[in-house]
Formats: structure tokens, sequence, C-alpha cells
């Protein structure tokens, strides 16, 4: 049985990616804020979650959880980083996007170098973020999420290029996900996928060890025509 860790699974991509996981025959250590909700998805099968509340901006809490989640499971196979935030900020007031860059940025980059050394030490292992094809590039009305995603983005890439200097079987995974029907999403709109359906390409990903992929598949279409429209047309749209 292998082991993973998910931190933000309280609900959304994480909740559903737990689900799977277990029923792929892993031990999956979930975190999240709300521990009634972590405890509902251990009664599903209590022998296969391990739960722990958590909040990912406590930066001493963070390393300590981490910490106790290795020494109980042992080696861990997988880390998925799925808790992230971002809220409009038009008038960019700065105690908007605080949270966003303790939770997206700090508690982000915290939980990559916990798991990147973990991985380093016994020698193997899988690192999962899920950032957003906000990555690509800015936005007038979300300016500190888009910014984050991309920070994001280039810190999983680093470590991708770290890990292939290594030689050592470690892998690094970075999916960017469009529009995703979660409690972060932002009413209805056009190519929305189910948590569900998200997981389980994300689990696909997972297996065929990619370096990066885009949930779903076909917002590789939206990335490139994000990448290659001009500015002035871009900042009409967005």
């Amino acid at each position: 049985m292998k082991n993973a860790i998910i931190i933000g699974a309280s609900s959304g991509i994480g909740k559903d990616l737990a689900l799977i996981l277990v029923e792929n025959d892993y031990k999956v250590a979930i975190t999240g804020r709300r521990l009634i909700e972590l405890e509902k998805i251990k009664s599903i099968n209590s022998s296969q979650f391990i739960i722990k509340q958590h909040d990912i901006t406590n930066f001493e809490q963070t390393i300590k959880v981490f910490d106790e989640l290795v020494q109980e499971m042992g080696n861990i196979d997988l880390v998925i980083h799925s808790s992230g935030i971002g809220e409009p900020n038009y008038q960019l007031d700065f105690a908007i996007d605080l949270p966003t860059i303790n939770t997206n940025i700090l508690g982000g980059t915290l939980l990559y170098g916990l798991a990147y050394n973990l991985f380093k030490k016994q020698g193997f292992g899988h690192l999962v973020g899920i950032t957003s094809v906000a990555s690509i590039r800015g936005n007038r009305h979300v300016p500190a999420y888009f910014a984050s995603k991309s920070y994001q983005a280039s810190y999983l890439e680093s470590l991708w290029f770290k890990a292939q200097k290594s030689k050592l079987p470690i892998y690094v995974t970075d999916i960017q996900p469009g529009f995703v029907d979660t409690p972060m999403a932002l009413g209805k709109t056009f190519w929305m996928a189910t948590s569900q359906k998200a997981a389980q390409q994300i689990y696909k990903a997972i297996l065929a060890r990619k370096k990066k992929v885009y949930i779903t598949k076909r917002w590789a279409l939206v990335a490139l025509a994000m990448k290659l429209a001009p500015s002035k047309l871009y900042a009409k749209l967005f």
C-alpha cells in the first residue's frame, strides 16, 4: 500500500482525489481547516484515511503536521498541494491580497520544500501542485491570485529541474485546471468541469508522471490562446 498526503482536502478537488487514491490502495492523510468535513471523509474508510486539522498559513503548524504524518506513515510516495484561495481586488486593497499571498505563495513554498527535501532523503517521491491556467498571464481584477499561481508554476518547474539533476526517481507535476465546479468557483461559466471529472484526469496525470497537464484537457487550447494573444487584445478580455 502506498502513502499519500493531500494538503487541502476537506472539499473540492482535494477531497475527490483523496477518494480516488483510497480506491486505488493508497493510505491517505488529508488536512484542512474544517475538521467536521475531514471526519466525514474519514468515515467513508476509517482504516485508510488519516485526518489532521491544519491551516497552511500557520507555518509552524505546517511543519509540525508534516513531520507528524511522516513519523506516523513512514515513507511518503505522494504529496499533493490542493489548498488555494483568491479574491477579486478591484481597488488593490492589500488586506484582500494578503490571505492569497500567505496561502498560495508562502504556504505553498513551505510545503513544496518540505516535500522535496523528504523525497530527497528517502530517495523517491512525487510532488503534485494544483496551480491554474491563471498562471499563464495577469488579470486586472484578481492580480494577486494570478500572480500567485504564476509563482507556484515557476517554483514547481524549478523543482522539476532539480529532480532531473538529482537522477533520483523524484517526480514533480504541475496541474493547471481551468474552471472547476468547486467552492472557489465564481458562478457557472463555460467548460466548467465537475471536481470528480477533474480529479479523475489528475489521477491519470499522476500515474503518467506528467510534468504539466491542463484540466480538463481542452483547456490546453485556452492556454495556447492566452499565451499567443497580443497584450492589447488580452487586456480587453481579462
